[in-house]
């Protein structure tokens, strides 16, 4: 009788790897893995909704809330069963990190949206973790204290440098999808005009921020002061203050409400 031979390594990693992907693409079909990245969707458009809001009491009065991520957690939290809302913005997030991972282990991505991919992913992550520090009572973390914190040590300056350029690169690259509409990537199936304003306007205000924000990270580095590099609220405060400034900083926080209301246009025909 014939002995039954035993698969080879190659042959166990690869049937391995087919049954992964098999459970992946079971995953990404299933209705709690779409409802999941709706719901991260259309919490990332709130974060940015408040952000938008918050530059905007700035822009006209003045405001004591931080224009950040953190700072529209802050003011989720104020609401009417804020907390409650925070964890469920925090769960749509991490929803967000799992389908970013996915991507990039099962989604044959070119570099370039692996990169961007990763970046996302990192967002997703970080703003879904201080969204369960402000829902426990914590306050969502300080980029002014962490900057200080970096500059006393050796190195410090160049990392903060390094890290302002590498976000004055985010923000060009947002002014670029709107430019080239690259975000249409993210969506299935065709789209309206009025979607597609939104996407301009929206990724053009986030690129704009962005590239200032980088910038006063590299001059803050360089002057060794980091209430320069303050990250988004320092960056729209610092809009404020230039010549129309008010004006600016109005069309900036009209671009972050469209980027919000582009998310849940986005979490209907998400491409995943």
């Amino acid at each position: 009788m014939a002995r039954r031979r035993s698969p080879s390594r190659p042959e166990q990693f690869a049937g391995g790897y087919q049954d992964r992907m098999r459970t992946a693409q079971q995953a990404q079909q299933s209705r709690v893995y779409d409802w999941s990245i709706t719901v991260g969707l259309i919490a990332y458009g709130v974060v940015y909704l408040l952000i938008g809001w918050i530059a905007l009491q700035i822009a006209w009065g003045g405001t004591s809330e931080q224009a950040s991520q953190q700072g529209a957690l802050q003011e989720l939290a104020s609401k009417p069963f804020g907390t409650a809302l925070l964890w469920i913005v925090a769960i749509g997030l991490f929803a967000l990190v799992i389908w970013r991972v996915l991507q990039l282990v099962y989604g044959h991505l070119k570099t370039d949206r692996k990169v961007s991919a990763v970046g996302r992913g990192i967002v997703y992550l970080v703003l879904g973790i201080s969204a369960i520090k402000v829902a426990t009572g914590g306050s969502g973390g300080n980029q002014k204290a962490l900057t200080a914190r970096l500059m006393a040590h050796s190195g410090g300056r160049l990392l903060i440098a390094a890290a302002g350029l590498v976000i004055l690169g985010i923000g060009l690259y947002q002014i670029y999808k709107a430019w080239k509409k690259k975000f249409l990537e993210d969506l299935n199936g065709g789209v309206s005009r009025t979607t597609i304003l939104l996407g301009r306007l929206g990724y053009l205000a986030k690129g704009i921020a962005f590239a200032v924000t980088g910038v006063l990270f590299v001059f803050g580095a360089i002057d060794y002061d980091p209430k320069k590099a303050g990250g988004l609220d320092t960056a729209l405060r610092t809009l404020k203050d230039q010549p129309f400034g008010t004006a600016l900083l109005t069309l900036v926080a009209l671009g972050f409400a469209c980027f919000g209301v582009y998310c849940f246009v986005w979490s209907r025909n998400a491409r995943h």
